[in-house]
């Protein structure tokens, strides 16, 4: 589409259509403005070496705001220039970005390549950045990397190579784990970075494509009512030897609501409507969502004292954040429950699957949960078995008493075939 001369004002007034496309210049043949769907837009300059049969090639010359429009016109002619005189530009950045190492690609897809992606998933993909491919891929070129590493890769994440107890602050740690879980997702983020890499045209090929991973068994845990049962005695028993409260009652909390960490951490008092029995939360990993909540779970929000200056339910001890040492409290309760491994997301898949073994529909758990598929709760699909064993056992009864019921005179016994 061409819209005379590009000019700032111009460019200012092109809107996005939810579409990539370019504008192109009505003056320089070969000079446009690509529009991507999100809305960024940035400079760019098509060209081919030889004749009208060879391949287009494109050069992204820079973004809209960090150069400006007539200098992105200078650079454009002499892109064009060059190629007439058979220099492919293109090929020569291309293949000095083929230098750039793989944990610079990861950076610039930290900046460029997750707009849409929540804090707390960015968080943890900066986590498997740092702890996973930075460690072991991160030091090889682009162009370089070829499936056969990608496999190595999931093998050695699998294996433990990157596991590890990093002490990160004073009184913090990070616990990094492997196994083929960890490993299966990692390489899920890969492939994302190496598209990201090849809509930057930084290498012209996904190596993560075709790589077979590991099934994604996230090793979940649902406890039964006596291991329930043995967490609530290991907590109380941390509250009487001096537990952090709020430690205490955030895990509380997960465990008679069903929610995710991250949503009762950061609870905030304008999120709480005890009157009617909701959280209201403002936003969540699914977006803004409405938790209802039973009375245990009032009870512990309604003796939770409000700290003046903070919104935060449980607000951080220094600074203005919430409050952050929930696993520290957690990792002290599990393993006096005899659970090492138990993850407080373990909380919520044990209260799927307590409302499952009361008979709950799986639609009814996933409105609880906040599921926006159901497709995600039939995960839980499988713990509703007790019920149905326990209907079939009733059935099969009340059928075996019909069997026995005494004749009576209106009982016709049945024919044999001889009509005896």
């Amino acid at each position: 589409m061409a819209l005379g001369r590009i000019t700032k004002r111009t460019v200012d007034a092109i809107r996005t259509t939810g579409k990539d496309f370019v504008h192109w210049d009505g003056e320089l043949t070969g000079f446009g403005v690509r529009v991507r769907s999100s809305g960024s837009k940035s400079f760019v300059a098509v060209y081919r070496i030889g004749g009208r049969n060879t391949p287009l090639r494109r050069v992204t010359i820079g973004s809209v705001g960090k150069i400006e429009a007539e200098a992105a016109r200078e650079q454009a002619k002499r892109i064009i220039r060059q190629a007439e005189l058979g220099q492919d530009f293109a090929a020569d950045k291309a293949k000095a970005r083929a230098e750039r190492t793989l944990s610079d690609i990861c950076d610039l897809y930290l900046v460029e390549g997750c707009d849409t992606k929540k804090p707390s998933t960015l968080l943890t993909d900066k986590g498997r950045i740092e702890r996973h491919i930075k460690p072991l891929l991160g030091k090889k070129r682009i162009g370089e990397i070829a499936r056969p590493d990608i496999e190595r890769f999931m093998r050695d994440v699998a294996a433990g190579k990157t596991a590890a107890d990093i002490k990160t602050k004073a009184r913090g740690r990070a616990i990094v784990e492997g196994g083929k879980g960890t490993a299966a997702r990692t390489v899920g983020l890969l492939g994302g970075i190496f598209s990201f890499a090849v809509s930057r045209q930084l290498r012209v090929d996904n190596p993560v494509r075709g790589v077979k991973r590991y099934p994604d068994q996230k090793g979940e845990k649902f406890l039964s009512a006596a291991e329930l049962a043995k967490v609530g005695a290991a907590l109380a028993d941390a509250e009487a030897m001096g537990a952090n409260p709020a430690g205490a009652a955030v895990i509380r909390l997960l465990a008679f609501t069903g929610a995710r960490k991250s949503e009762i951490a950061a609870l905030r008092w304008s999120e709480v409507d005890l009157e009617r029995g909701y959280l209201r939360l403002g936003d969540s990993k699914t977006g803004a969502k409405v938790i209802p909540i039973g009375a245990p779970a009032k009870e512990i929000l309604a003796n939770v004292t409000a700290i003046d200056g903070s919104d935060y339910v449980f607000p951080a001890s220094s600074g203005s954040g919430h409050f952050q040492g929930t696993e520290r409290v957690w990792r002290k309760v599990r393993a006096a429950a005899g659970f090492p491994s138990l993850r407080l997301h373990d909380l919520r898949h044990s209260f799927a699957s307590v409302g499952l073994a009361r008979g709950d529909a799986l639609a009814i758990i996933g409105a609880i949960l906040g599921h926006a598929d159901i497709k995600t709760t039939s995960r839980y699909a499988h713990l509703a078995d007790d019920p149905v064993r326990k209907a079939a056992d009733e059935i099969s009864k009340s059928v075996e008493a019909a069997f026995h019921m005494t004749r009576n005179a209106d009982i016709v016994p049945i024919k044999d075939r001889a009509g005896r």
